[in-house]
């Protein structure tokens, strides 16, 4: 495990560049950890410094969380919006130390998140979007109300996401993922949607299609 100091534990693949890397941060899901999207890095280019961070409220008997997540007796979600703002905040500090400590370039990176890390990343990229220059936003939904206020008036000028989804998720509705590409336009920010026959998860064609949008920004 690396810590160095950093507000969150994580995982991390050194870039081979000498000079500063791009970078991509990894958030995982409910109940994971951070070796979960680690399994990308491999397949990934060696030219990005890649980390891999562990979300702070540890549940049990395993996993983390970025935030709770709760059901009333109708089966009803709620969520915790509270733990998501204080988290969404402190993925945008652990970007700054990264691009301090691991010597990171600023204007290249790229939020990398599946389910509620992909909530977390549309939370940190139109919260700061002069933080993150692309998001990758795996089996995710917009989940406004835990943005920054006044997040509507952000430059998105330099920000462009991916966002797929299974279009058999049991988890995350797919109906809820086919609000993002509509909200997103509304604010102007560059953005791609597409939808595979898998459920909650990515499956090999998912995959190709990130990595080559990836290598196009």
């Amino acid at each position: 495990m690396i810590t160095k100091n950093l507000s969150l534990e994580h995982v991390l693949k050194p870039s081979k560049l000498e000079g500063k890397a791009p970078l991509i941060l990894m958030l995982h899901g409910y109940g994971s950890d951070e070796n979960d999207l680690f399994s990308f890095a491999p397949e990934l280019s060696d030219d990005y410094l890649i980390v891999s961070a562990k979300a702070p409220y540890q549940m049990m008997p395993y996993g983390n969380a970025w935030y709770d997540i709760n059901f009333d007796a109708d089966g009803d979600k709620f969520t915790n919006d509270e733990q998501a703002i204080a988290s969404r905040d402190l993925i945008a500090t652990f970007i700054d130390e990264i691009v301090e400590h691991y010597h990171a370039d600023a204007q290249n990176v790229t939020l990398l998140g599946f389910s509620q890390g992909a909530i977390l990343s549309y939370a940190v990229a139109l919260s700061y979007p002069q933080k993150v220059q692309n998001v990758i936003a795996l089996s995710g939904y917009i989940h406004a109300s835990i943005y920054k206020a006044g997040y509507e008036k952000n430059d998105f000028s330099n920000l462009s996401i991916y966002a797929s989804h299974g279009n058999v998720d049991q988890v995350i509705p797919v109906e809820w993922a086919r609000k993002n590409k509509p909200f997103l336009d509304e604010l102007g920010i560059e953005n791609k949607y597409s939808e595979f026959p898998v459920g909650h998860g990515v499956n090999p064609q998912n995959f190709k299609e990130f990595k080559d949008w990836l290598a196009q920004h």
